[in-house]
């Protein structure tokens, strides 16, 4: 059987783009989103528990830069079903060679991509389109009071967001910058 799934490196350890496959024809397409014997290896030996869906209604919204803190970390796979954002990870893990080093990529309806982001990382996305929708398959349920938020504009990590951003959450934009010591999540 044909592999459904092409995984790409991005620099950052454990930070995999899964490039899906489809099979169309003049109809359509069918795509094969998340396969757990395909993808069990990036799971790291854990299901999927929990899957949410967003919508955001308007373009250059940035939503994020979430993470769970251990021993609630999660892995996520990120597809962007309608619309395209500009999707990112940063790797907070405790004394990772790539320390606060972030790392970006278009997702798009059309792109038949994902992110898989490990434990350790904060992701977030700026919609680079109206009407966007992602999907999220998530290795844990989420936990509030394990929640973590970085700044999306906190110069530690210098994420350079394509477009001006328009909006966030309240919570999200008043979230402090991080100081010289943040030494990093346990994973």
């Amino acid at each position: 059987m044909a592999r459904k799934f092409d995984l790409v490196t991005t620099g950052l350890e454990g930070l995999i783009l899964l490039k899906r496959k489809p099979i169309g024809d003049h109809r359509g397409y069918l795509e094969r989103v998340f396969c757990e014997n395909d993808l069990a290896t990036l799971m790291n030996g854990t299901g999927v528990v929990q899957i949410n869906h967003t919508m955001t209604k308007e373009a250059a919204v940035v939503r994020g830069m979430h993470y769970q803190t251990h021993p609630f970390g999660e892995i996520k796979i990120v597809s962007c079903l309608r619309g395209a954002v500009f999707d990112v990870a940063v790797d907070l893990r405790e004394n990772s060679p790539t320390f606060l080093k972030w790392y970006g990529v278009r997702l798009s309806e059309d792109g038949f991509q994902s992110l898989v982001i490990p434990r350790g990382f904060a992701h977030g996305f700026q919609t680079l389109t109206e009407d966007c929708h992602l999907l999220y398959f998530h290795s844990t349920k989420h936990t509030p009071e394990a929640e973590g938020i970085v700044n999306a504009l906190d110069p530690a990590v210098g994420v350079d967001w394509p477009l001006s951003i328009s909006q966030q959450s309240d919570r999200d934009k008043n979230q402090p910058m991080l100081m010289g010591d943040f030494k990093g999540l346990e994973t």
